[in-house]
């Protein structure tokens, strides 16, 4: 089965003032769950705003998203799957 893109926000509270160490914690725990779930989830990056952040995954669907999220204990709070992408080269003719 191929993955398929997502978008998931996460509201976390003042996750833009972190410190370096702060997200290599973060970022350590959720590679620790992705290895237990397996190859059909996988974390591609992630944007950190003042109150979210918005990461970019593929996986197979949505219910393999949210067992990440409560087992690493970071919130899905809105999951969005991608269904085709544009850029400024998307005007040009192929």
């Amino acid at each position: 089965m191929a993955l398929r893109e997502f978008f998931i926000e996460r509201d976390i509270p003042d996750v833009g003032s972190l410190e370096r160490e702060q997200l290599r914690g973060a970022a350590a725990k959720s590679n620790e769950v992705l290895r237990q779930l397996g190859p059909d989830i996988q974390w591609l990056e992630s944007f950190v705003a003042p109150n979210k952040t918005f990461c970019v995954y593929l996986a197979k669907d949505e219910d393999i998203i949210r067992r990440h999220a409560e087992i690493s204990g970071f919130p899905a709070t809105k999951i969005t799957e991608v269904r085709k992408m544009i850029d400024p080269s998307t005007e040009q003719a192929a």
